[in-house]
């Protein structure tokens, strides 16, 4: 079972899910250059996507890896952390 999330952009093309940010926010950058960044809204207008820099991307992940390891969701952080070096080391 894969737990890859997809998007298609309307102009960027397919984009791939980073982390959930917020209940109804995830982070997700393009699949091929994995430079560009978009903060998704989803919401009853359907969905919104909002682009972010690279820095506010890494500092996003980062708060997320903390509340993963404060909750004690050891998986979770784990595959977080990889995606993290992956995309930004």
């Amino acid at each position: 079972m894969s737990t890859e999330t997809y998007l298609n952009h309307p102009t960027f093309g397919l984009l791939f899910r980073i982390c959930l940010v917020e209940e109804t926010q995830e982070l997700f950058a393009t699949l091929y250059a994995q430079r560009l960044f978009f903060m998704v809204h989803s919401g009853p207008n359907g969905l919104k996507f909002e682009p972010i820099g690279r820095t506010d991307a890494r500092i996003l992940v980062e708060n997320r890896l903390r509340l993963l390891r404060r909750a004690g969701q050891a998986k979770e952080q784990e595959q977080l952390q990889a995606i993290y070096k992956q995309t930004f080391q």
